[in-house]
């Protein structure tokens, strides 16, 4: 994510309702620094969190990044396991410990709030880690948060991991136990929630459970489960529900990673009924075979609501009611595109309205669009394109060619042509938003250029529009992160 899509994310987060926005690793890099700085210069409400070794140079510049937040964390991180103090640390435990120690009153100068964690703690030595979290409570830390860092443990030994710090290590009271779920043995969500009835109260997640490797806890997960389950776990969020599915697509919509159809609440068959027995239950009692109401996590019961004569104030009731605030700019793009999708389909659904949104919504420029193409295509022969881009100084730029092994690569070439730039596609995926023969395409696109990865994204009812659009758009990535260069490489031809 760049430094504006980083923001967007914040903003929905800070609507959802979460508590608490790690928002980077300041001394990671530059934009990791200025994208912790951005956020919490600009989001009230959450507190704001940067992470930092027990380094004193991450430390401070993780204070220089969080200073301006309204309510500011600094999290320190240090690894405690046997493998991880032995191969890659090579400290003795007395060594952690006095690190650690120093680590968080470090932190604990610059703010109060300043959460601990024992790396790997799934795998650490009980007595060595109890040990760690009271010097670490000892030395300021508010939050110890223990990581299951490698997705190792299982719900029954979280559950008394937990268990055993609160009953073992004295000044436990004086903290909130925290615990961060990996995902690598598909128990991330249900670890968290054994923590939780075990008495943790703080949960690490992410959207969609998005993350290193396998993923981490998802927060929509452990959100409806504390909701639906209040009688087993006996806890709950203050996250508003009804945004869990706008901010599940913004998050889709932005890192490129789509989310499964049978995702667990925000999936798109998360509340689809095919089965004749189950469609009967639900049309006398919706409790049959739902446990909870899709309104509840923000999905709508009524999908079809637009065409082509509806009006701007009915498609900004429509985008506000999916979870979208428009400016007025965006909602005349997004109109002007609805009403040329309205025209080519019978009905439009909300899925369609959500991936029109999302395209015109982006936060950075469009240095070049697509004016028209044209492809002739054969079996044995050559694909043959005319394609014509618009610049954003509204010089025309065309070309016509014969190359690629098929149109969507002969559709490539052809952007690469008219751009002067070069790109390897390291990823090409296309899939229906809606139903219909006239659904709308999404096509995703993951290209390489300087040893960089840059993502596009592109929907149209034709599905190789759609994904000229993507390339275009992860060309448009490019040119927005270095500086906007001018193609030189063809000449205008009309």
């Amino acid at each position: 994510m760049n430094l504006q899509e980083k923001l967007e994310v914040a903003h929905a987060l800070a609507q959802l309702g979460v508590d608490v926005i790690e928002a980077g690793f300041p001394i990671a890099s530059p934009g990791d620094f200025e994208a912790v700085k951005a956020i919490a210069q600009e989001i009230r409400g959450p507190v704001i969190c940067g992470l930092a070794r027990c380094r004193e140079a991450d430390i401070d510049r993780a204070w220089e990044a969080l200073r301006w937040a309204e309510s500011p964390r600094i999290h320190v991180f240090l690894a405690t396991s046997a493998i991880h103090r032995e191969h890659k640390l090579r400290m003795t435990k007395e060594q952690i410990i006095e690190l650690a120690v120093a680590g968080v009153r470090r932190a604990a100068k610059y703010c109060s709030n300043v959460e601990f964690s024992p790396e790997d703690a799934a795998r650490t030595e009980i007595d060595f880690l109890c040990q760690v979290v009271e010097a670490a409570i000892d030395a300021g830390a508010t939050t110890v948060n223990i990581p299951d860092t490698v997705g190792y443990a299982v719900p029954s030994q979280m559950y008394r991991l937990i268990k055993t710090l609160r009953e073992r290590v004295p000044n436990i009271d004086k903290a909130v136990i925290s615990v961060h779920c990996h995902d690598d043995l598909g128990m991330a969500v249900a670890n968290s929630l054994a923590a939780i009835q075990a008495g943790a109260g703080q949960v690490e997640c992410t959207i969609n459970g998005i993350g290193e490797r396998a993923g981490n806890c998802a927060l929509e997960e452990i959100v409806m489960a504390l909701r639906v389950r209040q009688d087993v776990f006996h806890a709950d969020t203050g996250v508003v529900s009804q945004r869990l599915v706008p901010t599940s697509r913004l998050v889709a919509g932005i890192t490129g990673m789509v989310v499964q159809r049978n995702k667990a609440i925000v999936g798109q068959n998360a509340f689809a009924h095919e089965a004749g027995i189950h469609q009967d239950g639900i049309l006398k009692e919706p409790r049959t075979y739902e446990i909870m109401r899709p309104e509840d996590v923000g999905f709508s019961r009524s999908d079809l609501v637009l065409g082509k004569h509806s009006g701007r104030a009915a498609l900004a009731a429509r985008a506000k009611a999916l979870g979208y605030e428009l400016t007025p700019e965006q909602l005349d793009r997004v109109f002007q595109e609805f009403k040329i999708l309205a025209d080519k389909k019978k009905e439009v659904y909300d899925g369609d309205l959500a991936a029109l949104i999302e395209q015109q919504t982006r936060t950075f420029p469009d240095t070049w669009t697509l004016e028209s193409y044209s492809l002739t295509v054969g079996t044995q022969r050559v694909p043959e394109v005319t394609m014509t881009l618009r610049r954003a100084d509204n010089e025309v730029r065309t070309v016509t060619l014969s190359a690629g092994d098929g149109p969507v690569d002969a559709v490539f070439l052809a952007i690469e042509k008219l751009t002067g730039i070069s790109v390897a596609c390291r990823d090409f995926r296309v899939h229906s938003v809606t139903v219909g023969k006239d659904a709308l395409g999404e096509v995703q696109v993951q290209v390489e250029y300087n040893g960089d990865i840059y993502r596009g994204r592109g929907v149209s009812t034709d599905s190789l529009e759609a994904s000229a659009k993507a390339f275009l758009n992860a060309i448009n990535r490019i040119l927005a992160k270095n500086h906007q260069p001018k193609a030189t490489a063809a000449e205008p031809a009309g």
